[in-house]
């Protein structure tokens, strides 16, 4: 019996991981669905500057989990790492919670405790992150590798019942408008207070569990301290070690500090995103210097980052979920379903939902297909991912080109939308997590896993810079025509205002005039929606035709 389970069943430990990643996707996606509006609402600042500290946020949270699963595989290992990860996320939470706390008496003094709340979660998620992936990796023995793609679609959906539970929950109690629809601002802390709770749950249940469950078959335990690895944790005739010489370190660091000059100086931009974008090409650049690489390996490994490149596309524009797509909920969508009206926050949960209800039979679609033969290979299955994306940005943007300034979105736009996004998801993500499992040389493992997730950083830092771009919304022209002033007049340089009245329009937050993209002036919502179009677009069709080149160089690896 127990030969037979081995091959069938999945290991126990995977249900252990799965539940700790659960509670810690309650904590991050909760917080995430309240963050945009509680910097508007609340912190009082501009949407535009609310979108870029989104996205600069988001992609630190995927730039530290290279310096997790650095300090993992060379100091603490991996199941340190998780504990200290959680407990400084759930720290993080609850100064976020003082900053939703203080902000009427004292707003300098809330906007700092925000700012050191999002930090202390940055640190926590990449101590968090990483180690979590790997060890899912670790559970299975060489020859049932295979499994991988199903255990990463099941890990899958407990990240996303945990999305579900906290962008559900969070927004409940944070998200809070009274009948007249006047927003209590007060509320966002309690939101705050929930994702705290839930990461300590996660951290908790980890503790108790990780000894008895999350073991190799042969029962050793797993993710201990680096220098009790044996040498049954690497495969044959693979370096035990990797293999930097001062040489290339040094370069690496002078290409990081010319790349970052580069991105700052040259592209104009902010400072984190430049941390990100020179940081992730660095890396992948010191990776591929290792004189202990085969060809074999390299080709792989090339493959990886070609792969991430195109990735970058796919979260720029799915990422738009937690800041224009939020604004265009919270002022330019008819949010009644079936009677009820949603918070603007809560839209976002249908991608979650989605997933839970998806990734079952997109597990089950991929094994029927391998068992005939005829599953597509990874690169495919991601060009696929981005083709659907394309197409659900286009089917947005020709709902809003009908609305002009004063219409309403329906809400069933944004969730099919968001089922199309989740579709393209469930095609890309895991499977993306899965191909870098298994193209990686065991001993880059963690650090290839921190630049995949690196490219996850750049795409939320293209997405940030993307969402600043949302020009004016519905709200913004009704609230200017209360003031007195015909704001698509002075966007389209029509009327010049007057300083009183461009006064008024700053202190109300809205812009006198329409956002530039890459020498474009983008002058509606429709226009907005068509850039992520033709970038996904673009990608897609870029990708599909690597394919063949990139078929060869994997060598055999699905």
């Amino acid at each position: 019996m127990g030969e037979t389970q081995v091959k069938t069943g999945h290991p126990k430990g995977l249900w252990v991981l799965f539940g700790t990643e659960m509670w810690e996707r309650f904590n991050f996606y909760g917080m995430r669905a309240l963050l945009t509006l509680f910097l508007v609402n609340s912190l009082l600042m501009k949407e535009e500057e609310a979108s870029l500290i989104y996205g600069g946020f988001l992609g630190l949270c995927y730039l530290t989990p290279m310096l997790g699963g650095f300090v993992a595989d060379r100091f603490l290992g991996n199941r340190n790492c998780i504990l200290l990860g959680g407990l400084l996320m759930a720290i993080g939470q609850m100064l976020l919670f003082t900053s939703g706390s203080v902000f009427e008496s004292n707003l300098a003094l809330a906007k700092a405790i925000m700012y050191c709340g999002l930090g202390v979660i940055v640190f926590g998620n990449g101590f968090f992150k990483p180690n979590i992936s790997s060890m899912v990796g670790s559970l299975y023995p060489k020859q049932e590798k295979t499994k991988l793609d199903t255990a990463f679609t099941i890990f899958y959906m407990g990240i996303n019942i945990g999305a579900f539970l906290g962008q559900s929950i969070c927004p409940l109690l944070g998200d809070v408008k009274d009948a007249g629809g006047i927003r209590d601002i007060h509320a966002f802390r309690w939101g705050f207070m929930a994702a705290s709770g839930a990461m300590l749950i996660g951290t908790i249940l980890f503790y108790f569990l990780k000894n008895k469950y999350v073991v190799s078959p042969e029962g050793r335990p797993l993710g201990g301290l680096p220098s009790k690895n044996v040498a049954e944790d690497f495969e044959e005739g693979e370096a035990q070690k990797a293999n930097f010489s001062s040489k290339s370190l040094a370069f690496a660091g002078v290409a990081f500090l010319v790349l970052g000059l580069f991105f700052h100086y040259v592209v104009g931009q902010n400072l984190i995103y430049t941390l990100i974008y020179s940081s992730g090409l660095a890396l992948a650049g010191l990776i591929i210097s290792d004189t202990s690489l085969t060809k074999i390996e390299r080709d792989r490994i090339i493959v990886i980052y070609i792969v991430s490149f195109f990735i970058i596309f796919f979260w720029a524009a799915f990422e738009q979920a937690g800041s224009s797509l939020t604004f265009i909920a919270d002022n330019q969508t008819d949010r009644h379903f079936f009677g009820w009206l949603m918070p603007p926050s809560m839209v976002q949960i249908f991608n979650g939902l989605f997933v839970v209800v998806m990734a079952v039979p997109f597990s089950v679609l991929w094994d029927f297909l391998r068992a005939r033969d005829k599953e597509p290979i990874s690169p495919v299955k991601l060009a696929a991912g981005l083709v659907i994306i394309s197409i659900s940005f286009f089917m947005i943007a020709t709902q809003v080109s009908f609305l002009g300034t004063s219409g309403l979105l329906l809400v069933k736009w944004l969730i099919l939308l968001y089922f199309l996004n989740t579709c393209a998801e469930l095609c890309l993500s895991p499977i993306g997590l899965s191909l870098v499992g298994k193209l990686s040389p065991k001993r880059f493992a963690s650090l290839l896993y921190g630049v995949f997730f690196l490219s996850n950083a750049s795409g939320y830092a293209l997405g940030g810079t993307l969402g600043s771009i949302l020009p004016a919304t519905g709200d913004k022209f009704a609230k200017a025509k209360e003031l007195g002033i015909d704001l698509q007049a002075v966007l389209d340089k029509k009327i010049t205002p007057t300083a009183e009245q461009l006064a008024l329009l700053d202190k109300h937050q809205i812009s006198d005039h329409n956002p530039i993209f890459a020498g474009f002036e983008i002058h509606n919502l429709y226009e907005f929606f068509m850039v992520f179009v033709v970038l996904t677009g673009i990608a897609a069709i870029v990708l599909f035709a690597l394919t063949p080149l990139l078929k060869k160089m994997m060598h055999g690896v699905r």
